[in-house]
């Protein structure tokens, strides 16, 4: 059984590397609290792992990406079409995908892009306590 855990990214970032153009890998980019627990429990469990980005898509932990100012309500029709597909293409072969979530600060594109990708024949569970991630 195949599984990855997965979170979505967070407006919190690295002010440092605003601007630069340096490409650094998500736990650098991402700084809030929530994400960075997410990455550390994941590391700790010795699971794989990936963030959504609202303007790159699934991002492993290995790739590097730069510094972006992007809120999931500006994301338009056609991004979103692109963000399914870039999902679809990046988890297709994993036979599970756990998606961690706050379910009070749950954005509706996250919601409408889980019910998107489970049409698609994958199947994502979502979960709100890190202590799931073993």
């Amino acid at each position: 059984m195949k599984r990855i855990y997965i979170t979505h990214c967070s407006a919190k970032k690295d002010d440092s590397l605003r601007g630069t153009g340096i490409e650094v890998t998500p736990d650098r980019l991402y700084t809030a609290i929530p994400l960075q627990r997410f990455v550390k429990r994941c590391k700790e469990m010795d699971v794989e792992w990936a963030i959504f980005s609202d303007k790159y898509g699934i991002v492993f932990p290995w790739e590097r990406i730069k510094w972006y100012d992007k809120h999931p309500n500006s994301v338009t029709p056609e991004e979103f079409r692109s963000l399914v597909e870039n999902f679809v293409e990046k988890l297709s072969t994993y036979d599970e995908i756990w998606f961690y979530y706050n379910p009070g600060r749950f954005h509706s594109l996250y919601r409408k892009l889980v019910e998107e990708v489970t049409k698609r024949g994958l199947k994502v569970r979502l979960f709100s306590h890190l202590s799931e991630i073993r």
